[in-house]
């Protein structure tokens, strides 16, 4: 996942803005980590630089 993405990510059951959590990333993108929306507190997983946008009971 590119840095600049996360500018126009939003939770997609709140609409709510995203903090990042990286565990790998390498110079072109995060490889793996989390996006965590505070407004509801659920997180999504980035996995292979793919965001997993889906809502948690559509995950799985």
């Amino acid at each position: 996942m590119k840095r600049d993405l996360l500018d126009i990510l939003a939770c997609p059951l709140c609409k709510g803005d995203l903090t990042i959590e990286i565990f790998e990333e390498n110079d072109l993108e995060i490889i793996t980590g989390k996006l965590f929306c505070k407004v509801c507190n659920e997180c999504y997983p980035i996995e292979d630089g793919i965001p997993n946008m889906l809502p948690p009971d559509l995950r799985d």
